[in-house]
């Protein structure tokens, strides 16, 4: 399956009032594995951002003056979304922009369901965690993400994050790193080895324990008890005191 994870920038938060695109950051999944694959542009409004909107992002009017129209990229922006499944954080806002994009670059380009289907992540939070706050960083630090870089809101680090985040909600066991990694590196091998010597035995640094103990919590959370790597393993407390003790 398919999946391209959004996140947009805007002038302002009413495209009712002709706020626009400025950012549009575009991560993909194939079977819930990061390809590498990325769509990632700063886009000309042709209007000035409202003074929230440079607060929250970082982004001036000067930064964006030549940067490309929407209308310039659309189809290799359709091309890049075309038949995967769109996950976005309160879905409704992002889609309601990137169609009044659409609409205005005309050449019938349709509206975004018409190239891909939406999934809501925050209607998938609210219903994992109800009555709890479900914005990104909320659900960062539920799950146990580090989001300590993301000072400001930019569309491509917010893609990434949301990508972690919708992988841990829908059980976690994915590949979460956006690293080098390929397919060589994550296929498992089994071969037969004949040991002649005792093999040494390599411990785990303590915040490696640390961190390890924090996913598989975040992991069990998100999964509602289901962590079955947390239930099989010993007690956290255990390895984590041996190791302080060692």
């Amino acid at each position: 399956m398919r999946q391209v994870v959004l996140d947009t920038e805007t002038t302002g938060l009413e495209v009712q009032r002709g706020h626009r695109l400025i950012e549009i950051g575009c991560v993909e999944l194939a079977e819930r594995r990061p390809t590498g694959n990325r769509f990632h542009v700063y886009l000309n409004p042709e209007r000035a951002i409202d003074e929230g909107a440079r607060a929250v992002t970082g982004i001036s009017d000067e930064f964006l003056a030549d940067k490309k129209r929407f209308a310039e990229v659309a189809h290799e922006f359709i091309e890049f979304i075309r038949g995967a499944e769109i996950i976005a954080h309160n879905a409704e806002f992002d889609v309601g922009f990137i169609d009044a994009e659409l609409g205005l670059a005309g050449g019938g380009l349709g509206r975004l369901a018409d190239h891909a289907s939406v999934l809501d992540s925050l209607a998938l939070a609210r219903e994992k965690f109800p009555g709890q706050r479900n914005s990104l960083d909320a659900l960062c630090r539920r799950l146990g993400i580090d989001n300590s870089h993301r000072e400001l809101h930019g569309a491509l680090l917010d893609a990434q994050l949301l990508a972690e985040v919708y992988l841990a909600m829908t059980a976690g066991q994915g590949l979460l790193g956006f690293g080098e990694e390929t397919e060589q590196a994550t296929r498992v091998v089994a071969a037969r080895v004949q040991i002649t010597v005792r093999p040494r035995v390599l411990r785990a640094f303590v915040d490696e324990v640390a961190a390890h103990v924090a996913r598989l919590e975040a992991i069990d959370t998100a999964s509602k008890g289901a962590c079955l790597w947390k239930h099989l393993a010993p007690p956290a407390a255990e390895p984590l005191a041996e190791a302080l003790a060692g």
